[in-house]
């Protein structure tokens, strides 16, 4: 099989230097006791995977994994310490945000510029010129100094460079992640149409949906080393299986350290019905923090009556992360008749299919009297909650609508 790209037991070390001479008094002193070796940081260890042309794959991970030295290392601008980088073709980058434009350039010029450095010259880059400024949407600005551009206008113009040489392999990091929601699109279009000239493309994002949609294979990056190598999907489910449960393990901490605190602006009332547990039990009939969309959630409130309480009314709450609530359901607006409340006691609230997407949410707990104006105990947005959606037919907003459509 041909491959575009090679990583063959890829690593890649830094010296880190933390005794720092700035000054000359600094130097000076410096010169009567020996400097103290570097740290050594290994930003990639024994990393490898094969690319076959036409193929796309992506580098997932957290900050730091690895994923823009891996980068580096395919366009040469860095060098291994072990191992192997091989590439085959004309090879189109997109890795720091107008790297290899000259500021004090104009646009046009710089068009010029970053054409020579791939190879091409001016008659090349002149009937190029009218595409790339009509897909950048620089217009005018063409001639302005890129000084000047905002980050919006550095990212337009270097990817409409980048992508209109016709490369063989397109290597991009985070493009998306600058410029408007029109601009997105485009960038997009123009990925799939390379994708299906038969191109190689190797992408970096933390948009895990594009990943599925774009890419056939997958490198889960984790601390330098390469955790998981596989198709896309796989790779994908496998990197936001461990991203939830580290999740739930801070979830989890924070609601109990807010439940905990007294703060009186979270939670409030007189506490002759006091609630002492909350759990968002999911379909495992466990106690959970990051749930799926569709999935059942049940919120279980375990509470002490101190006293006996005639007619309680228990309620909660689910606000998104932004503040704002989606839903407030209580036993009195549903009908349901709790005589009296005396002791220990369980009340639940069970959504058959949790019908939000993609988010962080809070619930929250109270129990108030019958009039429902004096609470018992209210905890507002205490038990915080993460919900991940593998629907690709629903992405906007905040509520599955699971709606049909017809024509």
């Amino acid at each position: 099989m041909s491959y575009s790209i090679e990583f063959n037991n890829v690593s890649k070390r830094f010296l880190l230097h933390k005794d720092r001479r700035d000054s000359v008094q600094e130097r000076v002193a410096g010169l009567l006791r020996p400097r103290p070796q570097p740290e050594e940081f290994w930003a990639l260890r024994d990393v490898s995977f094969q690319v076959a042309r036409g193929e796309s794959i992506a580098l997932v991970g957290h900050n730091g994994a690895g994923k823009s030295t891996a980068l580096k290392l395919m366009t040469r601008i860095l060098e291994p310490t072990s191992g192997s980088v091989r590439l085959n073709g004309r090879v189109a980058a997109l890795l720091e945000l107008g790297s290899g434009f000259h500021p004090d350039l104009s646009g046009r010029e710089n068009v010029f510029l970053n054409g020579s450095l791939m190879g091409f010259g001016r008659r090349d880059m002149e009937r190029r010129l009218d595409e790339i400024v009509d897909f950048s949407g620089i217009g005018q600005f063409i001639d302005m100094e890129v000084k000047h551009y905002s980050s919006g206008m550095y990212t337009r113009l270097a990817f409409a460079v980048a992508t209109s040489v016709d490369p063989d392999v397109l290597i991009t990091d985070e493009v998306l992640a600058v410029g408007d929601e029109a601009f997105q699109r485009k960038c997009l279009e123009r990925i799939f149409s390379f994708r299906q000239q038969g191109k190689t493309i190797v992408f970096v994002s933390h948009g895990l949906d594009t990943v599925r949609t774009l890419c056939d294979h997958a490198v889960w990056l984790e601390h330098g080393q390469a955790r998981l190598v596989g198709g896309a999907s796989e790779v994908v489910d496998a990197y936001l299986a461990e991203v939830n449960r580290q999740e739930a393990v801070v979830l989890r901490q924070r609601g109990r350290e807010a439940a905990s605190s007294g703060d009186s602006s979270m939670r409030r009332g007189s506490r002759e019905i006091e609630i002492v547990q909350v759990e968002l039990v999911g379909a495992s009939g466990g106690d959970q923090v990051v749930f799926q969309t569709h999935e059942p959630l049940t919120v279980r409130i375990h509470y002490i009556a101190h006293q006996r309480i005639e007619q309680p009314v228990f309620g909660i709450g689910i606000n998104h992360e932004s503040g704002f609530l989606i839903g407030g359901p209580n036993t009195a607006f549903a009908g349901v008749d709790i005589a009296f409340a005396q002791g220990a006691g369980v009340v639940e609230y069970a959504i058959a299919r949790l019908p939000l997407l993609n988010g962080r949410y809070a619930a929250s707990v109270a129990a108030y009297d019958t009039t429902m104006t004096h609470p018992y105990d209210h905890h507002d947005r205490l038990y915080p909650f993460t919900v991940h959606s593998s629907r690709g037919d629903e992405r906007f907003g905040v509520t599955a609508l699971s709606g049909s459509w017809r024509t």
